[in-house]
């Protein structure tokens, strides 16, 4: 089994920053893709940012130019960097990891438990 620990939510002021981290630990051979989610009340959950084991990153285009994604493999952590938060920003954010626990594993998806970030002056 993998959990996925989610930290560095909270209250930031319109213009403000924040960072999120998400380690996962358990039985883990690989971790392909790495991501971002967030889900506003009332709406669907939708993809914020991702990156995979190369680097490569893809963003929404409401986040791209302020948000950046990062990992650290000897660590299995993501980060989500947010500056100049808005108030449409508001959302809970939840990240998730594509594991493979050992060589001859399917990738399964796991998922954290969600951090709420408020953006409100």
């Amino acid at each position: 089994q993998v959990q996925l620990v989610e930290s560095g939510g909270g209250l930031v002021q319109p213009g403000g920053s924040l960072r999120l981290s998400c380690a996962a630990s358990g039985l883990i051979f690989k971790i392909s893709h790495m991501g971002w989610y967030r889900q506003a009340q009332g709406k669907q959950r939708e993809l914020v940012a991702g990156i995979t084991n190369g680097g490569d990153t893809n963003y929404a285009d409401s986040v791209k130019g302020r948000f950046t994604i990062s990992r650290d493999n000897a660590k299995n952590t993501v980060y989500l960097q947010m500056n100049n938060l808005k108030p449409e920003d508001t959302a809970v954010y939840y990240c998730s990891h594509n594991v493979q626990s050992r060589f001859f594993d399917p990738v399964i998806t796991y998922w954290g438990q969600g951090t709420q970030v408020t953006v409100s002056s």
